[in-house]
């Protein structure tokens, strides 16, 4: 089996990007509990954001007001009185009620709770692509040694290897205790 380069292996663990037509949409990148989704919105929104915070809106201005609805099984963005930029099926399903976004250095960020814990998914939304065998391969690398990493705190697997297949991290060795 060739292995992956040590450039390769760390890209598959950062960000995974979605372009359409040459322009990322956004990057996402995932945890044992969590998909992350980064959005960078569009400058007038996030200026309205910050000024809203340093309360010096003008009287009477109203600010956008970003739509963001997580469901179960879909995920909706988008302003307030326009059509989302985002309306779509998830690959997978989160716990919507454990989900949340922020806006945190110029970007928006959603996280969406894993309905199971462990659990890869191949891409955010459905239609979207998914990874490439190689980059699935790292990304349950990855999930597997944050798994060992939370099971057992007192051990160092930073510079752990895996050879060969991975296994599933959600079901390998009896499966994710819970607490």
């Amino acid at each position: 089996m060739l292995e992956p380069s040590k450039d390769f292996q760390e890209k598959a663990k950062g960000r995974q990007k979605f372009q359409h037509q040459g322009r990322t949409i956004y990057e996402w990148d995932q945890t044992l509990d969590d998909i992350n989704i980064y959005i960078e919105p569009p400058k007038a929104v996030l200026k309205k954001y910050e000024d809203q915070v340093r309360q010096q809106l003008k009287p009477g201005e109203q600010m956008p007001k970003l739509d963001i609805q997580i469901k179960a099984d879909c995920l909706k963005i988008g302003i307030k009185g326009n059509p989302p930029f985002i309306d779509e099926p998830l690959v997978k399903q989160c716990d919507s009620s454990e989900s949340y976004w922020l806006i945190e250095d110029e970007e928006l960020h959603i996280i969406l709770q894993k309905a199971y814990k462990g659990e890869l998914w191949p891409s955010v939304f459905v239609g979207h692509g998914k990874v490439d065998p190689l980059t699935e391969q790292e990304l349950q690398k990855k999930m597997l040694l944050e798994r060992f990493q939370e099971e057992h705190p007192g051990f160092d697997f930073s510079g752990a290897q895996v050879n060969g297949m991975v296994p599933n991290a959600r079901t390998f060795m009896g499966g994710i205790k819970h607490n």
